[in-house]
């Protein structure tokens, strides 16, 4: 029997986030080595496990994957989250792309100067009140169903509630306008997996702060 996966990251969210929330929905056990000295990035790169000298690095079926996409694919494939068919994939990847976008804005906040911050923010608040969520929103309309795409639940709905919950964290009330997210992000919620991951003391990770980034720029030397 396999192991459980091993994610080798710093602790925070990050790229990695995206890849936990995939794992703990999917059911999959996982284990955390974290990046916290400058020696143990180096081991790693001795070691020729970072193929392209970047983390976030997971260990996985034997394999030593790299390139956030490519560990979400793989998991995504591996667990039936990503589609019936190369439509149901395309459909998967365009919603995947479009939260990937939102919330690498977010993920840029805390590197940022106060000034650049507050423009930046209303900027994210702006995109996604008139970009992003009206996508979803029509998405899930149109089709009347519960997931995103093929009435079964995927990968898309899995980093679409991340996403809303990334984006209230700037704005509570960001989906005071859209009806169809409310109750998606119930429903998406309220899955097992996904209610026991949103729990106190689960893996996943609270926002940047000033700890965080100051550990992560001295292993970087930045």
């Amino acid at each position: 029997m396999a192991g459980k996966p091993k994610l080798y990251y710093f602790d925070g969210r990050g790229k990695m986030e995206s890849i936990r929330w995939l794992l703990a929905a999917a059911g999959v056990e996982f284990e955390e080595k974290f990046l916290e000295t400058r020696e143990q990035y180096e081991k790693l790169l001795q070691s020729g496990s970072l193929l392209f000298q970047q983390v976030p690095l997971v260990e996985i079926d034997g394999m030593k994957m790299v390139q956030t996409r490519a560990i979400l694919n793989y998991i995504a494939g591996k667990y039936n989250l990503y589609g019936k068919d190369l439509k149901e994939r395309a459909w998967i990847d365009m919603y995947v792309e479009g939260t990937t976008d939102l919330m690498g804005m977010i993920m840029q906040l805390p590197l940022q100067s106060a000034e650049m911050r507050e423009k930046n923010l209303a900027l994210i608040i702006e995109r996604a009140k008139t970009r992003y969520f009206p996508v979803y929103e029509k998405a899930l309309k149109d089709h009347g169903h519960d997931y995103l795409v093929g009435n079964k639940f995927s990968w898309a709905d899995i980093q679409l509630l991340e996403a809303i919950l990334m984006v209230e964290e700037c704005k509570p009330d960001i989906l005071s306008a859209f009806p169809q997210l409310q109750a998606f992000k119930g429903r998406i919620s309220n899955i097992p997996t996904i209610k026991k991951f949103l729990q106190p003391g689960s893996q996943r990770k609270p926002p940047a702060d000033d700890k965080y980034i100051a550990n992560v720029r001295k292993i970087f030397n930045i």
